[in-house]
């Protein structure tokens, strides 16, 4: 059964509370952290502090550090209560290093492939992770529309992992809503993010059921 992890970049932040506790009560698997720093991404959005208290809520929190130097800050997302903790490929000096880290933090480990980026990357770290995030659309905004050559990508990953026996999650970000989220689970996606999909739908509950029903 396909997971589900909805955004709190498309919820309405003057309700932070209840739109968390909206993802928990609709049978979310997790919630969903962007982390901008303005530079990797042009946009600056939540720190720590915020984590730690929507970690409260009880959803398991999956942060995204789309940051530059990721490695910096892995400590003290861990200790705010992440579960999981993806640092993209592309924004971290040592890769493996920091895979390390997030481990060593207690967290499960991913890494983020942007759209462009090449899953070749993932063979030199196989084993040292998680879970791997296929961006869907470039990182830094919501409501963005699927690149469907990502889809591809997501059936790459889940070779490669298949291929040498592993197990971590394939997670996918950026467009993901009923219409496109079939194609992606066909692929080998295990665990999809829904952001405006999830928090802009007239029934999010309802969104939910019909998300994790499929595959």
């Amino acid at each position: 059964m396909i997971k589900l992890a909805p955004s709190l970049l498309a919820a309405d932040y003057l309700r932070i509370g209840d739109e968390v506790r909206l993802a928990r009560d609709a049978g979310a698997d997790y919630l969903h952290f962007d982390v901008m720093d303005g530079s990797f991404v042009p946009p600056i959005t939540f720190g720590a502090d915020l984590v730690k208290r929507v970690a409260t809520v009880g959803l398991p929190v999956d942060v995204h550090l789309m940051i530059e130097h990721a490695e910096r800050h892995i400590e003290t997302f861990a200790r705010a209560g992440a579960r999981i903790i993806t640092v993209h490929a592309e924004a971290v000096t040592h890769l493996h290093r920091a895979l390390q880290q997030i481990r060593d933090a207690g967290c499960l480990a991913g890494v983020a492939l942007n759209p462009a980026t090449s899953p070749e990357c993932l063979r030199y770290v196989l084993g040292d992770f998680d879970l791997a995030l296929v961006m869907s659309v470039n990182p830094g905004y919501g409501g963005q529309k699927l690149i469907p050559a990502c889809v591809d990508k997501v059936t790459e990953v889940r070779g490669m992992l298949n291929a040498a026996g592993l197990e971590a999650i394939v997670e996918v970000d950026g467009g993901v809503n009923l219409e496109t989220a079939p194609a992606i689970a066909r692929a080998g996606a295990d665990l999809l993010v829904a952001g405006s999909a999830f928090y802009g739908a007239k029934d999010p509950v309802a969104f939910a059921e019909q998300i994790k029903r499929i595959g």
